[in-house]
């Protein structure tokens, strides 16, 4: 698969501590993804952040290593990202969802066999 020129950046912000179903919810993210066939994830585990509540969740202090920040991220073309939204409708409840336009100057997936 190839991927160039304008295209769209998914960015998902959720807490390292949200669950699907009694699993991590970035996992659920990536594997609905995957099977929606969207060109890749990548799921980015923060070393320091706060949302809403303003609590500081950060791994320089022990007791408040719970709950740090995760992003997913995931590029590509734009019908296909809108075509995810209902997915993430039904999975994030609480969390950060943006869209924005980027210019994809070179993606060449391997050829699954």
């Amino acid at each position: 698969m190839q991927l160039t020129g304008h295209a769209l950046r998914l960015s998902i912000f959720l807490g390292e501590d949200d669950t699907w179903h009694h699993k991590p919810l970035h996992h659920e993210i990536v594997e609905r993804a995957r099977e929606a066939g969207l060109a890749g994830a990548t799921v980015l585990r923060g070393c320091e952040g706060y949302g809403s509540s303003s609590a500081i969740h950060t791994t320089r202090i022990l007791s408040l290593t719970e709950g740090l920040p995760i992003v997913v991220i995931i590029i590509d073309a734009e019908d296909r990202v809108r075509a995810f939204l209902p997915e993430l409708e039904e999975l994030v409840g609480e969390g950060t969802v943006l869209i924005d336009e980027v210019e994809v100057l070179r993606y060449e997936g391997k050829t699954q066999s």
